[in-house]
């Protein structure tokens, strides 16, 4: 593969990564605070639904922009946004699960491709 191949992984893994952090991290405070408010859209109940999402946007893209088990880590995100397109905004219009359905195929183009040779994984 071309060095300009594995530049383009790395600018699409730090880029995404860090777009998902800025809604992971004020979920993450939140859930700091004690603060357990949040939906149940897949019925396991909304605190275990509440940590699944921290993990799926903050530990994920944490470990995607180091790229450390890039692949593995970008499955939850990956699940996360198919939950959010599909189920949460499923009824709403194409404006509004846009942003879902972008880092939906974002995280599925990483974890399809894996993270370059620009990772803690070098694949």
């Amino acid at each position: 593969m071309t060095s300009t191949y594995h530049i383009g992984l790395l600018f699409l893994r730090l880029t995404f990564s860090a777009m998902m952090l800025t809604h992971g991290i004020p979920k993450l405070m939140k859930l700091i605070q004690g603060n357990m408010e949040f939906g149940d859209p897949i019925g396991i109940g909304s605190v275990p639904s509440f940590i699944l999402i921290v993990i799926a946007e903050v530990i994920c893209p944490l470990l995607i922009i180091i790229g450390y088990r890039t692949r593995i880590a970008s499955i939850p995100v990956v699940i996360a946004m198919g939950v959010a397109a599909f189920i949460v905004h499923g009824a709403d219009a194409l404006a509004t699960k846009e942003k879902a359905l972008l880092y939906l195929f974002a995280f599925a183009s990483i974890t399809l491709l894996g993270p370059g040779r620009h990772s803690v994984d070098k694949k």
